[in-house]
């Protein structure tokens, strides 16, 4: 008689997964307000919505949740093949939680999922800690997520990351691009470098096309290949808080826009009015790694702009009597280098470039 079988056998080993699930509360623990409400063993997380705890006075007269959710993209590739796997979990949440942002939001709960093909507690808890990490930079709680075992489904090694990001805004401050005008003015918020946009391109520039290894060092970049491709994204909650401390938001902020896939040319008409558009005037600090890229490659400008960042990782649309000010403030106060890079003209919800 054939011996019985059990799930280890299958694949999944709950040992190993219940060591990996011993490591991961510290790593949430460190994230958490006291707007966090306490449930151990729970199965869902709990979340007070106003605060009225100590010194924090948050309360929303009406509030809307705002949801978002996102994952890393072929960026993964360069963890795996690296074996540096701390860091895209920021990059994990930073692409959930800017797109809160542009709603007007204060994000406030993450929660992620990673699928694997067998436990791995410590590359489980790698990941984890760059989640961890990004979620103390957009100051929202990691509330908890899901570590999936998928037997045969991934190559051993490798694993893939959802993120998903909730956050709330009073409903009467809620940005929609509804207030854009003709003459606003349009602020460029600087990027970290690639973000989590365009590797599929970036990738087969540098290795298939120009036959670089990521240890290969690249004096226009002064670093490796890896260095610079495993820049995390930037996050950009500190950056607005701060500009929202010094300026009422609506009435001088008219719209927010997270560059993602589809750079300049595709994100920031999603946020236009019908009958206007974009006129970029000024340049600004364009990251080396662009222009490496675009030399190595031959790529055309127009699709350096629709696939790449180009150094602007977020847009922020505003009056325009208020928008040099903002832009210090953002360099300033922020440390995020910003700069007023065009206008808000009549059109038909396009980019161009002076």
């Amino acid at each position: 008689m054939s011996e019985p079988i059990d799930y280890k056998a299958a694949g999944v080993d709950l040992d190993t997964y219940e060591e990996t699930m011993r490591r991961l509360p510290p790593l949430l623990r460190r994230t958490y307000t006291p707007r966090v409400l306490d449930w151990p063993g729970g199965f869902a997380g709990l979340f007070r919505l106003d605060d009225k705890i100590g010194l924090l006075t948050r309360t929303y007269r009406d509030p809307v949740l705002v949801a978002s959710t996102d994952g890393v993209g072929t960026k993964l590739k360069l963890a795996f093949a690296t074996g540096r796997h701390s860091t895209v979990g920021i990059d994990l949440v930073a692409m959930s939680v800017n797109d809160c942002l542009c709603a007007g939001a204060e994000p406030l709960i993450f929660l992620d999922y990673v699928a694997m093909s067998r436990d791995n507690p410590e590359l489980t808890a790698q990941i984890v800690q760059g989640i961890s990490d990004g979620c103390v930079q957009a100051e929202c709680a990691l509330m908890g997520g899901e570590t999936a075992i998928l037997p045969e489904f991934y190559q051993p090694g490798e694993y893939d990351l959802a993120g998903f990001c909730v956050g709330v805004v009073d409903k009467k401050q809620t940005l929609t691009g509804a207030e854009i005008r003709a003459g606003d003015k349009v602020i460029g918020l600087a990027s970290s470098g690639l973000h989590s946009n365009g590797y599929s391109l970036a990738r087969k520039i540098a290795f298939e096309h120009a036959g670089l290894s990521l240890d290969s060092f690249v004096p226009e970049l002064n670093r490796t290949v890896a260095d610079e491709f495993l820049e995390p994204t930037r996050i950009y909650v500190r950056a607005l808080k701060t500009v929202y401390r010094h300026y009422r938001v609506k009435r001088i902020i008219h719209g927010i826009a997270h560059i993602t896939g589809g750079g300049l040319i595709d994100n920031p008409p999603r946020i236009l009015p019908d009958g206007l558009a974009i006129r970029l005037t000024k340049t600004w600090a364009v990251p080396p790694v662009f222009p490496w890229l675009q030399t190595l490659g031959g790529v055309p400008d127009a699709e350096m702009f629709r696939v790449f960042n180009m150094g602007i990782g977020m847009v922020l649309i505003v009056a325009e009597y208020y928008a040099n000010s903002i832009a210090r403030t953002l360099t300033d106060e922020a440390d995020v280098p910003a700069w007023v890079i065009g206008e808000v003209t009549e059109g038909n919800k396009d980019v161009t470039f002076a």
